[in-house]
């Protein structure tokens, strides 16, 4: 039994973690893919997607896809894949029944008989499974806006030293795009999409508004503002992102400072859960021991 329900848990555990190294990919190895073969696609999605799509039809909504705040999620974490829908409401049908009946295994591995305890279990290890595809969409969509917000200062560093080498802003966004590839993926895919957009006729300040959008990164709005009211109105593009950039350098650095704040607070749970523990046993403990020692025999002799 126990060999059974070991086997069972570490089945789980793997799938977990399959499951997270497949939806969050690591900065190196989005960095390698870069570097090799920008537009090599991996087809563990299509995969995925072969596999649960026929369990999507249960919780898939039946509106208008275009327009929900589900698929503007999926856009602001970087999923532009028409099978995403099916993969995360497939896995949201299929990781609860998963999951429970992974819990079903266990309690009967250990003999668990309780209805009660059964049922509270399966139904925590449902919604773990249901919500699971939920939190990896947050990990993911979190970690692409740090890393856009940390190198959208570069970019529009590069791109005030492009347009005050002469070149137009068409191009330097082009020229930006280029040596962000390297630094930041997803902030350089995000222009190089701006960019085919005005290529194929679109106006500037709907690309530019359009890649706010695709962010949803509210200083990427503002840049966009920006540079329209600039081309609009006639005014220095250069000195407009050079205040802007300055004012980039400067939240940045605000924010910083602020993740810096926490760190005591943050530190503050493990120090007293673990540290003190060992610090006062350290200090206390040859003065029990002593104290012991010679009480002991006292209280021995009466």
């Amino acid at each position: 039994m126990f060999v059974l329900a070991a086997l069972v848990c570490l089945a789980v555990t793997t799938a977990i973690a399959g499951l997270f190294l497949l939806l969050v990919p690591s900065r190196l190895d989005k960095r390698l893919d870069a570097i090799g073969n920008p537009a090599a696609a991996t087809d563990w999605s299509a995969t995925v997607a072969q596999a649960v799509g026929p369990f999507a039809r249960v919780l898939a909504p039946t509106g208008d896809w275009d327009s929900s705040p589900l698929r503007l999620r999926f856009i602001h974490a970087g999923i532009r894949r028409g099978d995403a829908r099916l993969i995360y409401f497939g896995l949201k049908t299929v990781l609860p029944l998963v999951f429970a009946g992974a819990t079903w295994l266990l309690l009967r591995a250990f003999t668990v008989l309780d209805e009660m305890t059964v049922l509270m279990n399966l139904g925590i290890a449902a919604l773990a499974g249901c919500y699971l595809p939920n939190l990896a969409l947050s990990l993911r969509l979190r970690e692409r806006k740090r890393e856009i917000f940390e190198h959208f200062p570069d970019a529009a560093d590069l791109m005030l030293v492009c347009v005050e080498a002469g070149l137009g802003l068409d191009s330097a966004l082009t020229r930006v795009a280029d040596e962000m590839g390297m630094s930041s993926r997803a902030l350089a895919e995000e222009l190089h999409l701006t960019n085919l957009e005005m290529r194929a006729g679109g106006s500037r300040a709907q690309s530019l508004r359009n890649l706010a959008l695709r962010t949803g990164i509210e200083e990427i709005g503002t840049f966009a503002t920006m540079l329209t009211q600039s081309d609009k109105f006639g005014t220095s593009i250069g000195e407009s992102l050079r205040v802007f950039s300055e004012d980039l350098r400067h939240k940045r650095q605000v924010r910083a400072e602020e993740h810096a704040a926490k760190v005591p607070t943050k530190m503050l749970i493990p120090l007293v859960l673990f540290i003190f523990p060992s610090i006062i046993m350290v200090v206390l403990g040859p003065a029990m021991i002593v104290i012991v020692r010679t009480i002991m025999p006292i209280l021995s002799a009466h």
